[in-house]
């Protein structure tokens, strides 16, 4: 079979609890799907007995692939899935026992929002202050906090009536149409395991073996899954890796993973991807988290390059050095798909892209979107191609009734057929219509008024001035900030640092106005784009993970924006470990040849100096190359940053906050702080129904 030792181990462990670390590039889903084969094959269990999870729908289908090309009798496919997968086959069969139809719907996240809308709407919430995506958090919370009861109190069709608030009134509005979304799929197959015994009888002796990849990232009731199915043979193989959770923000579990009581512990930590030296920066920072299963990962591959610290004097001047290393590199006969440039967030795509494009070079963004053709940016600069221009009636029609302005369909279409009749553009046809009953509206005026005022702004203030004043008046950026999408408000802040660039660059030559920003934008959202498959990819850190790429390059490795100081503050020593965590996936997605990447200048979000990142100094000295002058002033501050920071997060280091604070709670919802006990250091919070003590971590300000 072409295994080490410890991978054969792992293969031949059938009996009982076995647990597998298995290192970054150590051949798991190899160890899988060759062990579903020993067991098929040699050990004679049929496929339909074996449960084999994964954690995304791709890994399934690779699964799928080599287990097909290694077992010959019996179906491969019917319980090689995800969780949730498992769930909705486990649920098309049995869900009739609570008076469900068998063809139940599963709704996505879409779905979702729209039930939400609509419960919203009938009980009075403002959407501008409350969105559908933060209300469907409110319902996970309340779904979370007590699984079991809720299904019993609400989804049930006996269930009784309660008196209704907008949560329960959206859960009866799921009952109605017999509607399931991803979490009910593993809380009803609990409910059903939990309450009808021949249902538990029948499926934990029908599947004799369970097999899990990427158990690290399965929640706590994830695992009340695995153990219920499990309770009667104890035939669970879980593998995974506690120093690649990088999914705890969403509910992963890892702790459960590393105290898990196996009957056989095996570790994998020979890597067949990386050089020497990238293994051993990536063991460097890792072994200064705690909540984890020590060990070391090693290689028999020669190294081949040092590892690169690259410092630059700006993020402008490090976008350029990595465009040039890869345009080098490919004349020098690498592919464009040999590259991959991995963030902590998305904005700092930005700067990247452009320097991409300004040497023609081929690129993807993987699981999202170039920047200028992000949603929030391509609003902006709607409003901005209006702004100088009344023809541009595909930027009318995109911000006419963003925000909101009471401008449906119906009106659009009258506007439309007026605007065709009088042989005009849209917005021409509105300011001369706009005494016309069916447009003469104070929101649509009050439209007028904020595009000329702006007008009137042209020339006189800069692009960048006159795009922070129109996200102001216009409601723009307040309607961001309402949808609590803080990687938008990044993006904005990022494009506002675009227009900066622009108005340096042309300081000499004059030309510095709104219409030469523009031309010069569409150049870049229209920058010819190779239909060759071979693309530098750009993606987070997070889609990154099970990835590799010959050449790597991590940037913004800054002080609070990786490790990203929100997190640490939200979730202290947690939060701290879960970024060096990302960072440590990122260091082993390279094979040859890795890059890491930060420079000199100001914070995006508040304009302080940037440091580099604590992960860097946590390598020793001499193993980085260092790439640029850095000054060790710098690097002292680096230390300076962290030990503030820690000083603020230590016990009793928080300063209250103030009463009359907002705060919100993941179960309780919005509250207004009454007051403060030094001595059990928490607050008292008052909520619509009720006041409650609670502790600092679990509030968030609003």
């Amino acid at each position: 079979m072409n295994l080490n030792t410890r991978q054969q181990q792992a293969v031949e462990a059938t009996e009982g609890r076995v647990r597998v670390i298995a290192g970054a590039g150590s051949g798991k889903t190899r160890v899988l799907a060759h062990r579903y084969a020993f067991l098929a094959n040699e050990v004679g269990i049929s496929p339909g007995n074996i449960l084999c999870l994964t954690f995304t729908n791709k890994a399934a289908q690779e699964m799928k692939r080599r287990i097909s090309t290694m077992v010959d009798r019996g179906s491969v496919n019917d319980f090689i899935c995800t969780i949730h997968s498992f769930c909705a086959k486990f649920l098309r069969k049995e869900i009739y026992r609570i008076g469900y139809p068998r063809n139940f719907t599963i709704i996505d996240e879409e779905d979702g929002k729209a039930l939400a809308r609509q419960a919203m709407q009938e009980f009075g919430i403002d959407r501008r202050k409350t969105t559908a995506e933060r209300f469907l958090k409110s319902v996970a919370a309340y779904k979370g906090y007590e699984p079991m009861q809720y299904i019993q109190k609400h989804l049930l069709p006996c269930s009784s009536s309660e008196a209704p608030d907008a949560t329960v009134r959206y859960l009866r509005l799921q009952l109605k149409q017999f509607a399931l979304d991803y979490d009910d799929l593993l809380y009803f197959t609990l409910y059903i395991l939990q309450h009808f015994d021949d249902a538990r009888k029948y499926w934990t002796e029908k599947i004799n073996y369970v097999m899990v990849d990427e158990v690290q990232d399965c929640t706590g009731d994830d695992w009340k899954l695995l153990h219920a199915i499990t309770e009667n043979h104890g035939n669970l193989f879980v593998v995974g890796d506690p120093d690649q959770a990088i999914y705890e923000w969403r509910g992963a579990n890892p702790k459960i993973f590393v105290d898990f009581k196996a009957h056989t512990d095996i570790i994998l930590n020979e890597n067949y991807r990386s050089t020497p030296d990238i293994l051993e920066v990536a063991n460097h920072i890792i072994e200064h988290n705690h909540n984890r299963v020590k060990k070391e990962l090693f290689t028999v591959k020669l190294n081949e390059r040092q590892v690169v610290h690259l410092h630059a004097k700006s993020d402008k001047e490090e976008a350029a050095f990595i465009a040039s290393r890869i345009d080098d590199a490919v004349k020098e006969g690498m592919g464009y798909g040999d590259f991959a440039i991995l963030y902590r967030s998305s904005f700092l795509s930005r700067q990247i892209e452009q320097s991409l494009l300004k040497l023609h070079i081929p690129y993807s963004v993987w699981g999202g979107v170039r920047f200028f053709e992000r949603k929030e940016i391509k609003d902006v600069l709607s409003y901005l191609r209006i702004v100088a221009t009344d023809n541009d009636d595909l930027s009318f029609r995109r911000i006419i009734n963003l925000p909101a302005r009471k401008f449906g369909d119906a009106s659009l279409k009258a506007l439309s057929a007026i605007a065709e009749e009088d042989d005009t553009s849209l917005m021409t046809a509105l300011r001369n219509h706009i005494d016309d009953k069916r447009f003469s509206k104070p929101t649509l005026r009050n439209f007028l008024k904020l595009i000329d005022d702006a007008r009137a702004r042209v020339g006189i203030m800069p692009v960048s001035e006159l795009t922070d004043w129109i996200l102001k008046e216009s409601g723009l950026g307040d309607l961001y900030r309402t949808d609590e999408e803080e990687e938008r408000l990044e993006n904005l802040t990022e494009l506002i640092n675009s227009m900066k660039e622009f108005e340096e660059g042309r300081i000499d030559e004059g030309d510095a106005d709104l219409t030469s920003y523009l031309q010069e934008i569409a150049l870049y959202t229209n920058a010819d784009r190779s239909n060759d498959s071979e693309r530098v990819r750009m993606m987070t850190i997070h889609q990154s993970k099970g990835l590799e790429f010959p050449e790597v390059f991590v940037i913004g490795l800054t002080e609070g924006i990786f490790p990203n100081h929100r997190a640490i503050r939200e979730r202290r020593q947690d939060g701290e470990e879960e970024e060096r965590r990302l960072m440590y996936v990122a260091v082993t997605r390279a094979e040859r040849m890795l890059w890491l990447c930060e420079s000199e200048g100001y914070m995006n979000e508040n304009g302080a100096l940037k440091f580099p990142s604590r992960f860097l100094s946590e390598v020793p000295e001499g193993m980085l190359r260092v790439e640029g002058k850095l000054d060790p002033v710098l690097k002292a501050g680096t230390a300076g940053l962290v030990s503030m920071l820690n000083q603020e997060l230590c016990e009793g280091g928080e300063k209250p906050w103030d009463n009359g604070t907002r705060v919100s709670h993941k179960i309780f919802g919005e509250g207004v702080i009454e007051g403060y006990d030094a001595s059990a250091k928490s607050y008292k919070v008052r909520f619509n129904a009720s006041t409650r003590n609670l502790l600092p971590h679990v509030l968030t300000r609003l």
